[in-house]
């Protein structure tokens, strides 16, 4: 069995997946790179993947899928991996050597101990077009540092630093055990991939080291906030899914302190970042929907929606009238600023 699965979802990546694939080679035998073309038709994306497959035939594995959208492709690396670990590496995204190969001798050095690792977090570097100073994002104040741990030995989280696609490696079996399925032709399910598995993990390790380097600078870049504003129902879909996922898990959760914590302030975060998106584009129909997604929340449980909108957050985002929406905004930018939003 391999140590580690990473999938790489790739559509019509041509110019840049080449640096990704050759970033995961160095990992050698231990490792399954899984190049998920997912219906890429303008480029050259397909033939590169069968390039290194039969390149690397006991590394690499190509799979050509119909276009399902990034949730798709990484359900289909979930359900193609066989590797002890999983991983998500976007294709214009690379991992650094030397956290690379501290990433496997870790994994290696706790698999098959008396406690099953289920989540392995490590830092992520912002790689942004044009900034020679990288902002790396760590985890070193919220998490103990080189052992296992559980949700009960972790620290306060500060608002908006917590744990993405980017930094957290599960156990494969974990996730497949766990259910989880992205749902297709969806952006931003990234954020469902880090929260739905989290009932699930009991073991956790951080490594702190600064694995994963995270592209930031095309201009189509789903993070970029004019893209996101045209996605916005696919932003509230997302949403809508985490409100729906933490309500029904909550009995259970209850007892559980702080992971409830931890996965309710992560809903707060990704309901300011819908609200205040609703906002700036500052159209009649979208303050609708902030308004309708608000209403979502208080119908599926109200104390819930006491806690989130009764918040800091949640009292800046729901300010009346013009005057007020502009104090939202300008509330959120210093926001993240202070505790400096991913």
């Amino acid at each position: 069995m391999k140590l580690l699965s990473v999938a790489i979802p790739c559509y019509n990546s041509e110019s840049y997946m080449r640096n990704c694939i050759e970033s995961l080679l160095v990992g050698g035998e231990d490792v399954e790179i899984i190049v998920v073309d997912d219906g890429s038709t303008k480029d050259r994306t397909a033939e590169i993947a069968d390039e290194y497959a039969a390149k690397y035939p006991t590394i690499v594995k190509a799979v050509h899928k119909a276009n399902g959208g990034h949730g798709s492709a990484v359900n289909t690396g979930i359900d193609n991996a066989t590797g002890l670990y999983f991983k998500v590496v976007d294709s214009d995204d690379w991992v650094k050597e030397e956290a690379y190969l501290q990433v496997l001798d870790t994994l290696r050095n706790l698999a098959g101990g008396a406690d099953a690792l289920d989540m392995l977090i490590c830092n992520y570097v912002y790689e942004k077009e044009g900034e020679k100073k990288k902002k790396v994002i760590h985890y070193r104040h919220s998490l103990p540092v080189g052992k296992m741990f559980t949700w009960e030995d972790c620290h306060h989280f500060q608002k908006g630093h917590y744990i993405l696609m980017h930094s957290v490696i599960f156990r494969t079996k974990l996730l497949k055990e766990c259910g989880i399925r992205l749902p297709e032709h969806t952006f931003y399910v990234d954020n469902i991939y880090v929260f739905e598995p989290l009932p699930f993990v009991k073991n956790m390790y951080y490594l702190d080291v600064n694995f994963y380097r995270y592209y930031i600078g095309r201009t189509d870049q789903s993070v970029n906030e004019e893209v996101m504003i045209s996605r916005i129902d696919q932003q509230i879909k997302v949403n809508k899914l985490m409100i729906d996922y933490l309500v029904e898990k909550k009995p259970e959760l209850i007892r559980r302190k702080r992971l409830f914590q931890y996965m309710r302030n992560y809903l707060e975060i990704i309901t300011t970042v819908s609200s205040v998106l609703l906002i700036r584009s500052d159209t009649e129909e979208n303050l609708a929907k902030k308004a309708e997604l608000w209403m979502y929340l208080k119908e599926k449980d109200k104390k819930l929606y006491s806690q989130l909108r009764h918040g800091i957050m949640g009292e800046a985002m729901n300010l009346p009238g013009r005057g007020g929406r502009k104090i939202s905004v300008e509330s959120y930018k210093i926001a993240q600023k202070i505790f400096k939003f991913n």
